[in-house]
C-alpha cells in the first residue's frame, strides 16, 4: 500500500514516520518533505508542491490515501481536487477550512453555533478599530483574519503595542491580504491546551491531550512563535473536562458545520484557553494538527495509524479505538539563529543521537546540501523523550538536544514547565 503526506515539517514527518511502521506499507511519499524525511529508508521525498502536479502523482503511482499537514494547500482547496479526481485524502474541503482561514469565520460560526469563545469585533478600517481598542482598554488580542503562518496574533498588554498592532496589519499591510482585516478579542486569561480530534464528517475520534510552549524564551517570555515545543499528556485536561470539551466545543462543532452545509472531515485542532475555575474557552480552531503537538503525539500512538487513516477516509471512525503509550511525550523545538523574524539557513547540523525507545527526532527546516545536513527554516528539529513521568521524559529529550550542534542554535530549557508544577 502506498500513502502521500503532503508538507515539509516536522508534523508531516511524524505522521510519516508512524504510516511508515505499519506492515500494510509500501511506501510513503512525503511531498517536498525535508532533509530527515530523505534520509530515512521507508520514506520517499517528492518534489512537488502543486496541487494537480501531486494528484496526477497520486494517480500514477496508485497512491490509496493521502493525508494533508499543513494548512496553506488545505485553504487552497486539495481536498476538493484530490476528491474530484476521485481520489482519498484526509482533510477538510476549502469551504470547511475557513475554521482556519478566516478567523472572522471561525468566531461568526461560534456565536452562531453558542460554541464557548472570547468577545469580539472585525475590523477593516484603522480608526474605527482604533476607537474599538480605546474603548475596551488592554491587554486586548488583535489577530489577522487570514493565514499567517503563526505571525497573526498580537495579545497586546498596553493600548500602545495594541495601536501599533493594527497599524501593522491595516495600515503598513505587513501581513498583506492575511491582515486586510481584523478580528479584535477580549483577553482571556488562563491556561491553553491543544485539543486534537479526527473527524470523518460526522463520527469524532479524540487523539491524546497536549500542550504546546509558544513563546520563545524560557519563563514564557520573547516572542510568538509557531511553537517551541510541547509534551503529551496534558495534566490540565482532567477526564470530566476532558467530556465538557467534547460535549460544549467539538460536538458542537461538527454537528455546526453540517448543519451549516459544509461537513468537516480532518484533524480538527480546538486551542482552548482555560480559566482558573476549569472553564474553557476556544481561541481558535486549526483544520490540521498542532506543530509541535503531532510530534509527542504521534510518539505516543501504539494503534496502527494506517488502519486509522482508511477508517477516516471511509467515514468509519466510530469502529476504531486507540491505544496509547502510558508514558508522557515530551518535545523541544531546536530553532535556528535569527528564528521567528529573520532565520538563518545553511548552518550544518551534526550530532543527531540515533532513534531509540526513550527518544527520537523529527525534521523540519532541514535539508541535504552535497553530503551534508543543514538548516532550512526557522524550527530545525522537535527531538521527543518518552519518559513514566514528565520529569523523565525531560530528561531523555535534553539529554538527546545536548548532543544536537549546529550554529546559531535556539531552544528553551523549560519544556514541560508547567506540568511539572501541578500537583500528582
Amino acid at each position: 500500500m502506498k500513502i502521500l503526506v503532503v508538507g515539509s515539517g516536522g508534523r508531516e514527518h511524524a505522521l510519516a514516520w508512524k504510516l511508515a511502521q505499519s506492515d500494510r506499507i509500501q511506501t510513503v511519499y512525503v511531498a517536498p518533505g525535508n532533509g530527515g524525511t530523505s534520509l530515512d529508508g521507508r520514506l520517499q521525498n517528492v518534489d512537488i508542491s502543486d496541487p494537480a502536479w501531486l494528484a496526477q502523482f497520486a494517480i500514477k503511482e496508485g497512491v490509496a490515501l493521502t493525508v494533508v499537514g499543513p494548512e496553506v494547500p488545505l485553504a487552497a482547496g486539495i481536498v476538493n481536487l484530490f476528491r474530484d479526481q476521485g481520489l482519498k485524502i484526509f482533510g477538510p474541503t476549502k469551504e470547511a477550512a475557513q475554521l482556519e482561514s478566516s478567523k472572522d469565520f471561525a468566531k461568526a460560526f461560534m456565536k452562531r453555533h453558542n460554541i464557548p469563545t472570547a468577545d469580539y469585533q472585525t475590523f477593516s478600517d484603522v480608526q474605527e478599530a482604533r476607537r474599538y481598542i480605546s474603548e475596551k482598554g488592554a491587554p486586548i488580542v488583535i489577530k489577522a483574519d487570514g493565514l499567517a503562518a503563526g505571525k497573526g496574533v498580537v495579545v497586546a498588554m498596553s493600548l500602545e503595542e495594541a495601536h501599533a498592532a493594527v497599524d501593522m496589519m491595516l495600515s503598513d499591510n505587513k501581513l498583506g491580504d492575511a491582515g486586510a482585516r481584523v478580528v479584535i478579542e477580549e483577553f482571556l486569561a488562563g491556561e491553553e491546551a491543544s485539543f486534537i480530534v479526527m473527524v470523518d464528517g460526522k463520527n469524532v475520534l479524540p487523539l491524546a491531550t497536549s500542550q504546546d510552549h509558544k513563546r520563545l524564551k524560557d519563563n514564557d517570555e520573547g516572542p510568538n512563535t509557531g511553537g517551541m515545543g510541547a509534551y503529551s499528556p496534558a495534566p490540565i485536561v482532567t477526564p470530566s473536562l476532558h467530556a465538557r470539551i467534547m460535549r460544549e466545543i467539538i460536538t458542537p462543532t461538527v454537528q455546526g458545520m453540517s448543519k451549516d452545509g459544509i461537513p468537516f472531515s480532518g484533524f480538527l485542532y480546538a486551542g482552548l484557553m482555560i480559566d482558573d475555575k476549569g472553564n474553557p474557552k476556544t481561541l481558535e480552531f486549526n483544520c490540521r494538527m498542532g506543530d509541535p503537538e503531532t510530534q509527542p503525539i504521534m510518539a505516543r500512538l501504539k494503534t496502527d495509524l494506517v488502519t486509522v487513516m482508511e477508517h477516516a477516509v471511509n467515514g468509519t471512525l466510530d469502529q476504531v479505538e486507540l491505544e496509547w503509550d502510558r508514558r508522557t511525550a515530551l518535545g523541544v523545538v531546536m530553532a535556528a539563529d535569527g528564528y521567528p523574524d529573520a532565520p538563518r539557513k545553511g548552518d550544518v547540523i551534526t550530532g543527531i543521537p540515533a532513534e531509540t525507545a526513550e527518544c527520537v527526532t523529527f525534521h523540519a527546516g532541514t535539508t541535504v546540501k552535497d553530503g551534508k545536513l543543514t538548516t532550512s527554516g526557522g524550527r530545525v528539529l522537535c527531538v521527543v523523550g518518552l519518559g513514566d513521568s514528565v520529569k523523565m521524559a525531560q530528561k531523555h529529550a535534553y539529554e538527546a538536544v545536548d548532543q544536537i550542534r549546529f550554529d546559531g542554535a535556539q531552544f528553551r530549557r523549560d519544556i514541560g514547565w508547567r506540568a511539572l508544577k501541578r500537583p500528582a
